[in-house]
């Protein structure tokens, strides 16, 4: 990445967190800042990177959410440290709340603060449409993960005095977010002049690209609906396929970082696994088993053996035939409990036996993010021409969904299987007709966005995993099914947050299900 590029981040961040920082609940900037002094342009890039998962710097939000909670509880990662809550289902509120916290005063703020910015201005007409595209994305994770949350009111603090926002339900943000793709998308007009270039991260302001990623988002919400509102499902994803939705791993919606600490330029689960962490988790050994069972060749991308995690020198050995996945629900070697790690099957002797994430592609600081891929995107549409909802050979829509899951791990470190690897497993692994091998194929390509394998489990029940039963957990021994709101909402946003908890089933629990979650 250009030097100059980098220092646009940086410019960005050093000007605009500082007028975020004081947000008494998610709505209050106590340092208004005027709309003459505000670069738009940096408050997108805010936004994106923000987005992205390391809004301190120090990996947050990624560190709590996507790796401790949605990596241990999909069963990519397992740890046997008492704060890796999501090994075991135990809870934490200010881990369930990380992502909240950090990006409705920021990320979400940012983005209304743009979207209100270019609404009226002609001169900007892509820009708004491409924020308002970037935005349903935004609220799409949000939603996924806690359910009912502000949307319609949220991030209004600076602009009409919201500060106290109603928290709307998931159904309707669905809908909300849904005509907002159909109709941005649909606005996106080539002709007109890329007023955003560099400040939008993922495509440089290229509308065709734009137009993909609203398609291909359309589908993933659309998939994510369909055991609950099969019908609109239906229609939603025709639109999608028919709009065009992303078909090969160019197409991939991507923020390249910078090996730079202490910045949120740099990637923060890379940052987790390289720095604050890398001696925290394994993967699992549900994970490694099904690729090795399968024969599968990402293996040697995902994973390697390292002698000293603790040393970031120590690159590991990334061979296929050593890598060993730690089951989860123990407690460390020679801990005396019953769940000692040393009484598991495959107890290799030592715990750095075990594998840990691959340091050459996903463990590094300047690993990319992914936030949508054309890898899932093709897999959903394998699910719904099996489901009979658009038209088209499932198995041709499998095949191009495997091959841009295997195809995008060159953008990772510049290497992955090769064209002749890909089609051999193909080959060997032709597909079957089942919603449990196309899910399945879904944990794997969204391998390190586990906010989103999280999401997609939920919805489909797949891969089938087997839960962990450990003292203390608060939910029964099931895998959880939401992250619980923030603590502070009940004190601060009281009446909102009562009506939301009153809907949910079972209350603001982990084990209480979303909308589009149905049992």
């Amino acid at each position: 990445m250009p030097v100059r590029t980098f220092i646009f981040w940086l410019c960005a961040f050093a000007l605009l967190t500082g007028c975020r920082k004081g947000f008494v609940s998610l709505n209050t900037n106590p340092d208004l800042t005027t709309a003459a002094q505000i670069n738009f342009n940096y408050l997108f890039s805010n936004a994106q990177l923000q987005t992205s998962g390391n809004t301190d710097g120090n990996g947050y939000e990624d560190w709590r959410n996507n790796l401790i909670y949605s990596g241990c509880m999909v069963q990519h990662l397992s740890s046997t440290l008492s704060y890796w809550d999501g090994d075991k289902y135990l809870y934490d509120p200010l881990y369930n709340s990380a992502y909240w916290d950090e990006n409705y005063p920021n990320g979400i703020a940012n983005i209304e603060e743009v979207i209100a910015h270019t609404k009226n201005d002609t001169a900007l007409f892509n820009f708004y449409q491409i924020a308002r595209i970037f935005r349903a994305f935004m609220f799409q994770r949000i939603t996924d993960m806690y359910g009912d949350c502000p949307f319609s009111q949220a991030g209004l603090g600076d602009i009409s005095g919201t500060l106290y926002p109603q928290y709307d339900r998931q159904q309707d943000i669905y809908s909300g977010i849904l005509q907002e793709l159909a109709n941005a998308a649909s606005s996106l007009d080539s002709s007109r002049p890329n007023t955003v270039g560099s400040a939008d991260l993922l495509y440089g302001g290229n509308t065709a690209a734009w137009k993909k990623f609203a398609f291909s988002e359309m589908a993933r919400l659309a998939m994510r609906m369909c055991k609950v509102a099969p019908d609109s499902a239906r229609i939603w994803v025709g639109r999608a396929v028919q709009g065009g939705v992303m078909s090969a791993y160019t197409d991939n919606a991507i923020i390249q970082h910078q090996a730079v600490t202490g910045t949120p330029v740099v990637n923060g689960s890379g940052l987790i696994f390289l720095g604050n962490d890398p001696n925290g988790y394994r993967l699992s050994e549900t994970f490694v088993n099904y690729l090795r069972n399968t024969l599968d060749p990402r293996l040697c991308f995902l994973g390697t053996v390292c002698s000293d995690p603790t040393n970031p020198g120590d690159t590991g050995d990334t061979t296929t035939n050593r890598q060993l996945g730690q089951p989860n629900g123990y407690d460390p070697a020679n801990s005396g409990t019953a769940y000692d790690l040393v009484k598991a099957g495959n107890w290799p002797g030592d715990a750095n036996n075990y594998s840990v994430v691959n340091r050459y592609t996903f463990a590094r600081l300047d690993a990319p993010t992914f936030f949508l891929t054309a890898g899932e995107t093709q897999l959903l549409l394998a699910e719904a021409a099996q489901r009979g909802w658009v038209s088209g050979d499932p198995s041709a829509y499998f095949s191009t969904g495997i091959t841009a899951a295997m195809q995008q791990l060159t953008q990772q470190a510049g290497a992955g299987p090769s064209a002749g690897a890909t089609s051999a497993w193909l080959a060997a692994h032709p597909y079957s007709g089942t919603l449990e091998q196309i899910n399945t194929q879904y944990w794997i390509a969204a391998f390190m966005d586990e906010n989103e394998c999280f999401a997609n489990w939920r919805r489909s029940g797949y891969p089938s995993l087997i839960p962990v039963n450990y003292p203390g957990n608060v939910t029964g021994s099931t895998i959880p099914r939401r992250f619980t709101y923030p603590q502070t909402e009940a004190s601060t946003n009281t009446a909102n947050y009562n009506a939301a908890v009153s809907r949910l089933p079972g209350g603001d629990k982990m084990s209480s299900r979303v909308w589009w979650d149905a049992p």
